[in-house]
């Protein structure tokens, strides 16, 4: 029956049915469609390059400098400046041998890059232009050695005697980087240094190639031996206009549509520069032919991801590519599917109305069953705005997708959400059923989905928890509601039907009090209960709220560990920068054990431990600086060794 369903609702023949919140046809296939020659290509860049110059106003100021990229048009970041909060993924089974814990992941199974990586009892971590290997097997952590790496972020994954690095190596502003008021600017474009490391003797490891691309990093995901790396360009060569007090905006927007159209080809595709160290040989090409980049229906930005398909064991270059013409930047993979998601593109200037009703993300799947190779198989479009990766979720063959009708940076009144479920069908993700009026007049803080089963999070004064029952796609429904203080802005599952919830307490007015953490009872979806608080206080924050790999859960010994800084009444100067550790189980709720300082601390910044890993017993905190290295039944002081360099 529901094989029926999703046949007539790819046909048009049956609305969206009672479960739905957003019945409104599109006219236009949402799948993506590849340009049939550079010609095509161009002709579709030059057009939506000036349809953009058209729409965006221009402010006479030069603009600063963003932290990181972002596409014109929409995505998942928190424009506002606060932390972005995440929810929490799943636990995952140990990597690289027993009683060693791995980098907290969404889905397991699938790998995500992070700066610390364990593998057994060797520690990697890639941080301030080393990697360094550590013999975490002893009561002290032994630094094996270090190659310099470049960048000033990076990233790694680690395959048997193979290690991948993801260095950003810079960012420079492009042409459509004029400030635009209200939004900062976000297009900028990123150089990426992809470095394949020969890790088998981690005391002399070795750089045996590279790969350097003229593109932002975005995300990676590694699946067996198959990672897939997914890149962000920009269009290059454009003229940059000049954004002082003199120039009047007319000239800035003649400025840029004489640019756009003496673009050519090249200045639209990504390409990378491949170097082989063991041959001494030096390659220029382009990652992708026209023919092989898709586009969108519905115009979605003039950024062009790219996924590279990269083979562990045979190392770099990628062994396949595939492009997409949009300025997506919310990736989520399961064991078979790659996600990537593109949000419609509306002028900067879109009045609350336009964007309540024209606002749209684009969902785009791609096969990740066959080792070695991507294929795309399909596109959905979903109503609203994603929050992040944990917004969508892979279960039983069915996408659930959780959206805010506005985006992160301008939710309030007239703002709901919503949870969505697709399937696949002749090319198409469907839209099957869905459950909305979550949270009106707030936004999405955090999802979590379980099983058949799923948590979300709105906020603007108190939390509620909303506890949703999945297990029949075509009619997800609301079960049950809790409403406390404050928010969860991360939710780890702890088995046992426990959920733990790191976020802020709050007043009854909304006002953000330090950090918190909430213990819940969701055996019963239908009645959810807070079995215990911890308020951490004393204007604390953690980056658990917008890094979840920042959160260690070791269900052996029911220990959660958190990264902390407290501040004082003004938010100058910091009181403390450590981590802090907690048991969790349902008898004693949540119990302190322990305020682990980092050595370095400074009262004037230094945020100290930023990872936590568990090795045969022993608990790593990870800085920058260098680990501590203490008890996982008794943390404490412990040994700390400073990295050398």
């Amino acid at each position: 029956m529901r094989r029926l369903l999703v046949l007539l609702l790819a046909a048009g023949l049956l609305g969206a049915g009672a479960t739905a919140v957003d019945a409104k046809p599109r006219k236009k296939s949402p799948r993506l469609h590849a340009f049939a020659s550079c010609t095509n290509l161009l002709g579709y860049a030059q057009r939506n390059g000036l349809r953009v110059i058209r729409d965006t106003p221009v402010a006479l100021r030069p603009p600063p400098v963003p932290e990181g990229g972002g596409g014109m048009g929409g995505g998942s970041e928190d424009r506002s400046g606060a932390p972005v909060p995440v929810a929490a993924p799943a636990p995952a089974p140990a990597a690289g041998g027993e009683g060693t814990s791995q980098t907290n992941v969404q889905e397991a199974g699938v790998d995500e890059p992070d700066w610390v990586k364990a593998a057994g009892t060797t520690l990697y971590v890639a941080r301030d232009g080393k990697l360094r290997a550590l013999d975490a097997s002893g009561d002290r952590p032994r630094e094996l050695g270090a190659i310099d790496v470049p960048g000033y972020m990076q990233d790694l994954l680690v395959r048997g005697d193979r290690a991948l690095v993801i260095a950003t190596t810079g960012y420079g502003p492009v042409a459509f980087a004029a400030q635009v008021a209200p939004v900062p600017p976000s297009r900028w474009l990123g150089t990426t240094r992809m470095l394949e490391v020969d890790v088998s003797d981690p005391a002399h490891m070795r750089v045996l190639r590279t790969l350097d691309v003229e593109g932002s990093y975005l995300s990676a995901r590694l699946t067996g031996a198959t990672a897939r790396v997914i890149l962000r360009t920009e269009p290059r060569g454009l003229e940059m206009p000049q954004t002082d007090a003199v120039t009047a905006p007319a000239e800035i927007k003649r400025d840029w549509r004489r640019s756009v159209r003496r673009t050519r080809t090249r200045a639209w595709l990504p390409s990378a520069v491949f170097r082989d160290r063991r041959r001494g040989s030096t390659k220029r090409r382009a990652l992708v032919r026209c023919r092989q980049v898709r586009r969108t229906q519905s115009f979605s930005g003039l950024g062009t991801l790219t996924v590279l398909t990269i083979d562990m064991e045979r190392g770099l270059p990628a062994v396949d590519a595939d492009a997409l013409m949009t300025d997506g930047d919310t990736i989520y993979a399961s064991e078979d599917r790659l996600y990537v998601a593109s949000q419609r593109w509306l002028p900067s200037d879109a009045a609350r109305g336009e964007i309540l009703d024209e606002s749209a993300t684009g969902l785009h799947a791609f096969s990740t069953q066959k080792a070695g190779d991507t294929a795309y198989v399909g596109s959905g479009e979903v109503r609203g705005y994603l929050l992040n990766q944990w917004s969508l979720s892979e279960h039983e063959g069915t996408l659930r997708a959780a959206t805010t009708s506005m985006p992160p940076w301008n939710s309030g009144a007239g703002s709901e959400s919503a949870v969505r479920t697709l399937q696949e069908c002749d090319g198409r993700l469907v839209q099957v059923g869905s459950v909305g009026g979550l949270g009106r007049g707030e936004r999405i803080y955090a999802v979590r989905f379980i099983g058949d089963t799923g948590f979300v999070v709105t906020f603007r004064q108190v939390d509620p928890l909303y506890t949703l029952d999945l297990s029949d796609p075509d009619a997800p429904r609301v079960a049950g509601e809790l409403k406390v203080p404050g928010y969860s802005a991360y939710l780890h599952p702890l088995g046992d039907g426990l959920l733990l919830g790191v976020g802020q307490d709050a007043t009854e007015q909304g006002r953000r009090t330090g950090v918190q953490l909430s213990l819940f009872d969701v055996s019963n979806l239908a009645k959810p209960v807070r079995l215990d608080q911890h308020a951490v206080g004393g204007n604390s924050w953690t980056a658990v709220e917008g890094d979840h790999h920042a959160f260690l859960w070791w269900a052996p010994e029911r220990l959660a560990v958190i990264p902390a800084v407290r501040y004082d009444e003004n938010y100058v100067q910091a009181a403390f920068a450590g981590s802090l550790a907690f048991r969790v189980n349902r008898t004693d709720g949540i119990a302190e054990v322990a305020q682990l300082p980092h050595p370095r601390f400074d009262r004037f910044g230094d945020l100290g431990y930023e990872r936590s890993v568990v090795v045969g017993g022993r608990l790593l905190l990870v800085s920058s600086a260098g680990v501590l290295s203490t008890f996982t039944a008794a943390p404490g002081p412990g040994e700390f060794l400073r990295f050398s360099g």
